[in-house]
């Protein structure tokens, strides 16, 4: 059986759907979960059920800081060897994310995977095409960013998804890969043209500043959004690979166009 965590996330609920529909038998595991899903709370051990599962599909449990997020996923890697897993697929981050505030609790996920014992599957997303569009700042004029010229090589949460449940469901065809999985690079200049509007580019100080008396963030948070406009900005995260193509055996959808159309729900005047 498979298991994806996170199972109420945008990623692995979209990762459920495809398996779904290519007729591939899988469980959600969540903290809150739904009807049908595992209880499974990695700050928890004691809900750390595996048993029954042979290919964990281990979704980032992001959002906190590195020590919380190694020391989950390390939990949930103990409870996968103690319960006869037998393959662990990790949505990891880009290579070119190494620059990236994040990138290190990734990258220690990754060397503990490895010594684990288990088969693995490395999956190194690229930053996704909607948060790309969430990052732009709507003003009366157009749009404003830290991001300058800057490409990055967006990519949609959905071609994500898919991929993980190519590999999900034949995991020995994908056993020992690191996949670099990521779009085509587009700027915030591509994204305000396809809107018919300006873009203004502001500096990185700004930026922070504005991250900084932002009362909704998280104290970690600020300076990990702030990496990436900076890693955008100097060009570290416009790398391109045909990995996701190669998985997917189809095109990409067009990150210009999901980014566009994200940014275009979120303008003031069009809630």
């Amino acid at each position: 059986m498979i298991m994806v965590t996170g199972a109420n996330g945008q990623l692995a609920s979209l990762t459920l759907q495809e398996l779904g529909e290519r007729r591939v038998p899988a469980l959600g595991g969540s903290r809150s979960p739904a009807e049908g899903q595992r209880r499974l709370d990695f700050d928890d051990p004691a809900t750390l059920d595996l048993t029954g599962v042979s290919t964990l599909v281990l979704v980032s449990a992001g959002y906190a800081e590195d020590d919380q997020v190694i020391a989950r996923h390390q939990a949930v890697l103990d409870a996968a060897v103690r319960d006869g897993v037998t393959h662990v697929v990790y949505t990891s981050l880009t290579g070119g994310g190494d620059h990236l505030g994040f990138a290190l609790a990734h990258r220690a996920t990754e060397h503990l995977i490895k010594a684990s014992g288990l088969d693995w599957t490395i999956l190194r997303n690229g930053l996704y095409a909607e948060l790309f569009a969430t990052l732009l700042i709507w003003t009366p004029d157009g749009l404003e960013s830290a991001f300058g010229d800057g490409a990055l090589s967006a990519v949609a949460r959905a071609d994500l998804a898919a991929a993980a449940a190519v590999v999900a469901g034949y995991p020995t065809a994908h056993a020992g890969k690191i996949y670099d999985l990521v779009g085509e690079p587009i700027t915030a200049p591509d994204i305000a043209e396809s809107l018919g509007v300006t873009h203004r580019s502001i500096g990185l100080g700004e930026y922070r500043d504005r991250l900084l008396a932002d009362d909704t963030l998280l104290p970690f948070q600020p300076p990990m959004v702030a990496s990436i406009a900076s890693s955008v900005r100097h060009g570290f995260l416009s790398n391109t690979t045909p990995d996701l193509v190669q998985l997917l055996g189809r095109p990409l959808t067009d990150p210009l166009t999901v980014t566009t159309d994200t940014a275009a729900a979120m303008r003031p005047d069009a809630r």
